[in-house]
């Protein structure tokens, strides 16, 4: 399974975007503001390119979430639910509507997309994300 993010440009409040599942439409996204070459601590989103996805435990959530690994100069990157840029710390946001500064239906998106991603990997299949800039 291949997901692909395509990001809108950053906005003064973060870098919506929309979510696929192997060019399919699947919810819209919402990440810190894009910085290339300047990472600042719960500001910045990851950098553009290919990631692994797993899902575990997350000691901050308290609860099952899909990881993405090896993201350069990143800890814990996390698909999940939230409303806006506050919601996270350089991870990536879902939600099924959108609001002036954020996202919406956000813990419904998740619910559609979490299990997805889950019985991928139960499979034994390896889940993808590639995060495209806006050019």
């Amino acid at each position: 399974m291949t997901l692909t993010l395509h990001r809108e440009p950053s906005q003064p409040w973060g870098t919506p975007g929309k979510l696929s599942i192997d060019g399919e439409p699947e919810c819209v996204t919402l990440e810190d503001i894009v910085r290339p070459g300047k990472k600042i601590l719960h500001e910045t989103a990851i950098p553009a390119g290919r990631y692994r996805v797993v899902i575990n435990h997350s000691p901050r959530f308290g609860k099952i979430l899909p990881m993405l690994l090896e993201v350069p100069d990143f800890v814990g990157v996390r698909l999940h639910a939230g409303n806006t840029s506050q919601d996270t710390s350089g991870c990536i946001l879902v939600g099924l509507g959108r609001s002036a500064q954020g996202v919406t239906r956000s813990r419904e998106a998740m619910d559609r997309l979490q299990p997805q991603i889950a019985a991928v990997l139960a499979r034994g299949e390896q889940v993808w994300i590639e995060v495209v800039d806006h050019v």
